[in-house]
Order: structure tokens, then sequence, then C-alpha cells
């Protein structure tokens, strides 16, 4: 007989052990019975998951399930003013409303009565999402009532995050009364709102409540009003101006810790410099896209913000090596996006990272796009920043070659996302970790493995009948390969992304062989024209984590493939294999009878599947649930309820 108190427990233990277990695999486990369904839950602890709910009716019966497990950051999807729309809202309001924190509204197009509804019925709301939603601030009477403003004003006592971005008829007057209502904001979005910086509609009044345009002088109120708790601000996408931004930065008593200005072009030089003076504690600064922007403003960052941890400068085309003299500084920074900065090379990072006692630790970089990286540069930084890097993506660094890839694979193995989509010059010697022979050497030398990647410099004994082509290279000459060296990228053992997508000389040889990685879940290997049936079936095999696949425009992929692979790709959840044109119905129905937490398929341009095929395949695996959801942070999760 088992000891009530033990039994009492045992949910506890499981959810301590599943804990340890990679997300896909606590999804696998949660199928056992219903006490590992609910350990599950918990270990997956509810309140980081963002469940998103569709307007449909079949979102009803989830909604009261949702509710026994006591969500707290909801989506709601395509909301409208149809009674089906209502009746979710309603259903939401009764059943998830008095535990909800975060409420994500985007791109509905409810109506007034129906948020209010919604929103009192959330009294703890710390977070709220009204992004795009236009048909609620176009008529510009919400909030309008006293008596809607002071239950607004209860409901939203505790909302800490507000996204108004998107906003075309968000004006002075809609945004007071909204702000006015949550005395404790600390994160606001305006990204791509009208905002108006040069005109100045009250001609030295106080009373900013337009209700045909949203001022930058009300913003400047607002500021001044809640500085002390305010700390992330958004203005991507506005036309903010340098006499602006010293307005802004000088807001007696404001100390932000986050700002974004994607795609600001009017910014200067000079209004970077009086943000890092004025607000030197930025921790995350998003300067992405703003065109006018050169190696001034990045010096300037690294001499002001050394409290700085993630640097966004993508698309900065004025951006050079020079502008990086200074990033030693900046020894907290644990993101650089440099992502289509042209004219950047990565030597001046090169040099900062080879000095131990300079070098940030770094655990996110993107040179993507970035033309001029050469392979020299990221053999010195797969060096030096081997124990922090856990995100590179080199996509599309057209000059890269083996070089990098195997610097990679012997540098950094602790890396979760590689991405190195259109780098056409990596093949199959580079993934194999083998030196590709010189033609002027003799066919019996065989190749050999490089001594250019630190402890990993092992010749590969000379293999018989082994040509130039490494087609030929044999399972049991690449396992006894294997247990000699570890630079080929099956060292990469905790990758879950990686993107091959366009490397068009890569063929079965490598992937056969490499592509085994227990925690995959995405994987891309789109517009690769020589992999066949083999690839396939060994990625499904060595992959069984999988949950995104795209593998479009791989012309020699057939339905043996698929009804071969399939069973292997128990959790894949989006599958990409358009323009595959020998594909047929056969493919669809092992992809339905094995794939059975299939939520999106793409099989556009495949010749062979006929539309009739496309509906006997969605009456046969219908989804599953109206309810899909993904981490707060990113990483995308579903259940079936």
């Amino acid at each position: 007989m088992v000891n009530p108190e033990v039994r009492t427990q045992r949910p506890a233990v499981i959810t301590y052990i599943l804990s340890f277990l990679p997300i896909a695999d606590r999804k696998e486990a949660s199928l056992v019975n219903h006490t590992w369904y609910f350990a599950a839950q918990d270990s997956l602890r509810q309140e980081n998951i963002l469940y998103n709910i569709p307007a449909t009716s079949s979102s009803l019966a989830a909604i009261e399930s949702l509710a026994r497990r006591r969500v707290s950051c909801v989506s709601l999807t395509s909301l409208d003013s149809s009674t089906v729309s209502r009746d979710v809202i309603q259903a939401v309001s009764c059943h998830l409303g008095p535990h909800l924190q975060s409420l994500c509204l985007r791109g509905s197009s409810l109506t007034e009565t129906s948020f209010m509804h919604l929103l009192l019925a959330c009294p703890c709301l710390s977070s709220l999402d009204l992004s795009g939603c236009n048909s609620l601030f176009m008529s510009g009477t919400l909030l309008s009532k006293p008596e809607t403003i002071g239950q607004a004003q209860r409901a939203l006592t505790n909302l800490q995050e507000l996204n108004l971005a998107s906003l075309r008829y968000l004006s002075d007057l809609s945004f007071n009364r909204l702000t006015g209502c949550a005395p404790r904001l600390a994160r606001l979005s305006l990204a791509r709102c009208h905002l108006t910086f040069g005109f100045d509609p009250y001609r030295g009044s106080s009373n900013y409540n337009s209700s045909a345009l949203l001022s930058f002088r009300n913003l400047l109120r607002f500021l001044k009003e809640q500085a002390s708790s305010l700390r992330a601000l958004d203005l991507s996408g506005t036309s903010i101006t340098s006499p602006a931004m010293r307005s802004l930065v000088q807001v007696e008593g404001l100390c932000l810790q986050e700002l974004v200005l994607q795609n600001c072009r009017d910014l200067s030089n000079e209004a970077i410099s009086l943000l890092c003076t004025h607000q030197p504690h930025l921790t995350a600064l998003d300067l992405t896209g703003c065109s006018e922007l050169s190696d001034q403003a990045a010096l300037a960052v690294s001499a002001g913000l050394r409290a700085l941890q993630s640097l966004c400068l993508g698309k900065l085309q004025r951006l050079t090596d020079r502008g990086f003299l200074g990033i030693a500084e900046l020894r907290s920074l644990q993101r650089l996006d440099l992502s289509e900065c042209s004219l950047v090379s990565g030597s001046e990072l090169v040099k900062v990272c080879s000095a131990p006692e300079l070098r940030p630790n770094l655990a996110s970089l993107s040179f993507a796009f970035c033309c001029l990286l050469r392979d020299s540069s990221v053999l010195s930084l797969a060096r030096s920043l081997s124990p922090s890097l856990r995100v590179l993506d080199l996509s599309s660094c057209v000059s890269i070659t083996n070089v990098s890839i195997q610097a990679i694979a012997s540098h950094l193995p602790r890396l979760t996302v590689l991405r190195l989509a259109w780098c056409k010059e990596l093949t199959d010697w580079g993934l194999l970790g083998i030196e590709e022979r010189n033609h002027r050497r003799e066919k019996d030398a065989g190749p050999q493995f490089s001594r250019n990647f630190g402890n990993m410099g092992f010749f590969l004994p000379p293999l018989q009948n082994l040509e130039q082509d490494p087609k030929v290279l044999s399972d049991s000459a690449w396992n006894e390969s294997q247990k000699q060296h570890r630079a080929s990228l099956q060292a990469l053992e905790q990758l879950q992304e990686l993107d091959l997508m366009a490397c068009s000389k890569l063929t079965d040889c490598s992937i056969t062989k490499v592509i085994r990685f227990p925690a995959l879940r995405r994987l891309s290997l789109s517009l690769l024209p020589e992999l066949t049936d083999a690839s396939l079936v060994a990625v499904a095999r060595g992959c069984q984590s999988l949950e995104r696949l795209s593998m479009s425009h791989c012309g020699k992929l057939t339905d043996k493939g698929f009804i071969e692979a399939a069973s292997s790709l128990r959790r894949l959840q989006h599958l990409v294999i358009s323009g595959c044109s020998q594909l047929t119905g056969q493919t669809l129905e092992a992809i339905s009878r094995e794939c059975r937490q299939l939520k999106s398929l793409d099989v556009s341009m495949c010749h062979g599947i006929s539309m009739a095929d496309i509906a006997l395949f969605q009456a046969q695996l219908p989804l599953q649930t109206c309810v899909q959801s993904r981490f707060v942070g990113g990483a995308d999760l579903s259940f079936t309820l």
C-alpha cells in the first residue's frame, strides 16, 4: 500500500525530474498519464508561456481547460465585432481574467465595449499590448466617460508594460487618458506611431489634449511625470530629430535602461553622443537602420555606455571597423548585432577579443550580410569567444569557406544557434571536418584533417579508393576518423537551430553523416539541389526533436523518402517543402499518419500535389487544438488539450 504522503509528493518529484529535460522531451513525457501531464505543465513554468487563442468557436472549450491551469499570459487573435469574438472575450473574462498578468490584443478589431469588458475582468494585468488595434482609437472616445476612467484606473493600477505601436489614430487625448490610468509604467512602445516633432500645436499652452495628433511635446510631459518609473522606451520608425533627442535624454530624473530607435533615419551622430552622455545606465540600445549614423556614433556608445549588455547596429552603411576602436570598454556586452554593415570586416573586434583581459563575454554575435568578413576573422573570434558564445549568425557572408566552418566546429562546441544561409563556398569537406586535397597531390594521399584548429590537428589515415570527391567516404572510414577528430559540424552537440539554406555545394555525403543533433529543433536545408531521400531519412533519424523543418526546392526528394522518414518526425510542427516537384499525395498521407502534431505545411509549387490531396490531408489531420503557445522569450511550444 502506497503511503498517502508519498502519493501527494509524487507529482512534485516528477516535476523536478522533468525540469532537467529539453522542452520537446517534457512534452513527450506529458503523454504518459494525467499525473505526468500536470507535472509537465508545472515544469514548463506557466507564468512564462504566452497562449495564442484565435477567435473561433472551438476556442471556448480550450479556454476552460486553460483556466484549470491558471495561465497568466494570453494573446487573443482575429478579434472583431462578430458574435464569436464576443463569446471568446466573455469566456476569457470569466475563466482567465482573474489570473491574467499579460494580455496581447495585437492587430485586433474589437469594439470599445468589448475591450472595456475584457479589461475590467483582468485586475492583475502587468503587460498590455494594443499594437495595431486601430479600431479602438479611431473614434477618439476611448475612456471618455468618467465612470469608465475610474474602472480602468483600478484595472491598470499595476500595469508596467504598454505597447501602443503602429496605432494610426492615436492622439494626445487618447494617449493621456490611457496612460493616466497606469501610474507605474516601466516600459512603453510608440514604435511607428505618427509622432510630430517639429510642429508645436499648443504654442505654450499646458493643455496637451489634442484629439487630432500625437505630439512630442505631450510625450515629454508624460516622461517628466513618470521619469521615476519608466525604464524602457521604443520610438522605432518615428521621425525623431536631434533637438528632440536632446530634450528627451535630459528629462530630469529619467534613467532609461533600454532604448529602441530602429529606422529613425533623422538621428545624427551628435544626437547619439548626447544620449550616451545623459543616459549612461543603458543596458540595451538598438540603432538598427539609423542610416545617418557612422563611426562617431559607435565610438560615443563605447565611451559612454559602460553598462551596455545588448547593442544592435545593423544596417548602418557608414559604419566601418574604426567605429569599434573602443569596444573593449563594453565589458558587460553579451549581444552584438552588426548585420548588413557592408563596410565592417570584424578586424577591430578580433583585436579586442584576442586579449583575454579586454574581450567581452559575448553570447550572441551577428555578422549576417557582412561581405567583408573573412575566414581569418572567424577563426580568431571562434578561438577567443569559445567560453561564452551561444548564437552565431554568418548568413550571406559570401567570402567565408570551409576554414570558417571547421573553426566553428573546433572552438565553439556550446553553440545553440548557427546560421550559415547563402554561404555558397561551404562544401561537404567543411562539414565533415576534412581538409580538401589539392588536385596536385597524389590520389592515394587521402584527405587530411587540418592542423590549424588548436588541439584538433590529426591526420586521417590514407583511405583506399578515396578520390577527390568526398562522396566515396565510406561509413566505416567516417566512423574511424571521428574517433580521432572532432572538427566536423557534428561536434556542435548542443545545437537547437541550424540554417544551411542555399549552401548549394552541400550534398548527401555530409548531410547524412553530420546532421545528427538530438536537441535540434529548427533546421533549414532549403535550396540544396543535390539532396536526396538519403539526407531526409538521415536527418529525421538523427534529429528526432525537430519541430521546424524547411527543405523547399530540394527537387530530388521523393515520396519514398517521406514515407520512410515520417515515423521519425513525430514532434514536427512546421514543415516547408514548397517547390519539391516530385512529391505527390503519398507524401501528405505519410505525414498525416505519423506527424500528428503538425500545425503548418507549405506545399506551394509542388505540382504533383493536387487540391484533392490537400483536402484529404486536412480531413485526416485537422487542427489538434485551437490553442497554440510560445515562450514569452521566443521559443515555440504547443499542447494538445
